[in-house]
């Protein structure tokens, strides 16, 4: 899946050091007190904080966490966390949107800002790239729950719109007001999901060479170093070849 996916990769690279995973689950955990705070702080009865449960869950995130996270919603000392989206443009003619909880938008927009000008990109104004991604509801099963036969059907019962199967696992698509019914439907006939989330879908990708895919995983990474940043979506292309020489 073009964008994701190699930002997916980079995700599994970082993902080895410790450090990493305590900052990943520091933006999970803002994403569960952030959807438990806006509905019901029960999963069952909250679409959106069950997909920030099970998204949780698929990083193996204790139990003890997560409840911690919701429970933080209804404490009288919780922070106020806004969502924020930024677009820009980075190395080789690359899309991308940040999307972000804050509690200083002025800070967020200055380190996103600083982040791009840094590493060979430019932040642009709402809307600059947007009309060239497609907003989509987002299911990753990996290799192991069957072959695309069996995971075709499941989606197709499901209500699924698309599905995308390659060796390294399945990509599963759906209208975004359809992702929790979609899911729910999936998770009793092929089991929890490693990825269940909104997405950024790029409807044009733009392949990168060696040097401009370098500066723009630095700035991927930079973006990614910082606590208000959750996720990060781009129309960018990598090979496996320049993946595997940049490391």
């Amino acid at each position: 899946m073009a964008g994701h996916s190699k930002f997916k990769n980079i995700m599994h690279r970082k993902g080895a050091q410790d450090k990493k995973r305590s900052g990943l689950f520091s933006k999970l955990s803002r994403e569960i007190t952030v959807a438990a705070k806006m509905g019901m702080p029960d999963p069952d009865m909250n679409p959106r904080l069950r997909l920030a449960v099970n998204a949780a869950k698929a990083q193996s995130m204790p139990k003890d966490n997560i409840q911690r996270a919701i429970d933080k919603a209804t404490a009288s000392d919780a922070e106020n966390y806004e969502e924020v989206r930024y677009e820009g443009y980075g190395p080789g003619g690359s899309a991308i949107i940040v999307e972000a909880l804050t509690d200083n938008r002025n800070r967020t927009a200055t380190n996103v800002r600083t982040a791009f000008s840094k590493n060979g990109g430019n932040m642009g104004s709402e809307g600059s790239v947007q009309h060239g991604f497609e907003r989509l509801g987002l299911i990753e099963y990996p290799a192991a729950v069957g072959d695309e036969e069996k995971v075709l059907e499941a989606a197709m019962d499901a209500g699924a719109d698309d599905i995308e199967s390659t060796a390294d696992g399945h990509t599963i698509w759906t209208a975004p007001d359809d992702l929790h019914e979609v899911s729910s439907a999936l998770e009793k006939s092929l089991g929890e999901a490693e990825t269940v989330k909104l997405a950024w879908k790029p409807n044009i990708t733009v392949d990168m060479d060696e040097k401009g895919a370098g500066t723009l995983l630095k700035l991927i990474d930079t973006l990614d170093d910082d606590d208000d940043v959750q996720t990060i979506w781009g129309n960018y292309e990598i090979s496996d070849e320049i993946m595997e020489k940049l490391g």
